[in-house]
């Protein structure tokens, strides 16, 4: 499946710095999610950036699919696998759309998409998730929290607007107070997230 390039985002991994998120090795919260054994089965990484997240999860047995709205990104991730030897899938597609992909997942995880989303995107994000995960399949979200200080960075989310964009058709079990790691910004190499654990009804 080919979407139509978004060169806002794709500039992002074109740009002379790395950007913030694309740290080179997969956030420490997906990693221990990785020990405890939750990214499993058919499992898709929405908004994948380079790949960190879903090769992790691909090294740990699951089956993979990455997709990103970037084709440098997509080009990136293509290109770690091959040199790592793990047999995980990436394509250009967009996380709003992700009924087009025909995929019944067990797990979805979401490293920093959420977040970037308007109101009237983010139904359509959930409803996008919803299509692909399997009924008791489950979503490990990280988003960008209202407790990191400041104004730079994306929109600030609220544990209760996740369980309100959640509360139709999904179980969210738990919300708790997690960080991401990003690359040095202002001396500042850590910021405030929450991460949820979604089960879809």
């Amino acid at each position: 499946m080919t979407e139509q390039p978004h060169p806002e985002w794709d500039a992002s991994y074109t740009a002379d710095a790395p950007a913030p998120w694309d740290i080179g090795r997969p956030q420490p919260t997906f990693a221990r999610l990785a020990d405890e054994g939750r990214l499993t089965g058919r499992l898709l990484d929405a908004g994948c950036g380079t790949g960190e997240n879903a090769l992790l999860a691909a090294s740990r047995g699951a089956d993979v699919t990455g997709i990103d709205v970037a084709p440098t990104a997509i080009a990136r991730a293509r290109a770690k696998a091959s040199e790592r030897r793990l047999a995980a899938r990436f394509e250009v597609a967009d996380a709003l759309g992700l009924g087009r992909l025909s995929l019944s997942l067990d797990t979805v995880i979401d490293s920093g998409v959420f977040h970037v989303f308007g109101d009237d995107d983010r139904a359509r994000y959930v409803a996008s998730l919803a299509a692909v995960l399997r009924p008791a399949g489950a979503c490990y979200l990280m988003c960008f929290s209202d407790r990191q200080p400041g104004t730079w960075g994306p929109r600030r989310v609220r544990a209760d607007e996740l369980r309100a964009a959640f509360s139709d058709g999904w179980a969210v079990e738990s919300i708790t107070a997690d960080t991401f790691d990003i690359n040095p910004m202002d001396g500042t190499t850590q910021v405030q997230a929450w991460l949820a654990a979604i089960r879809r009804n």
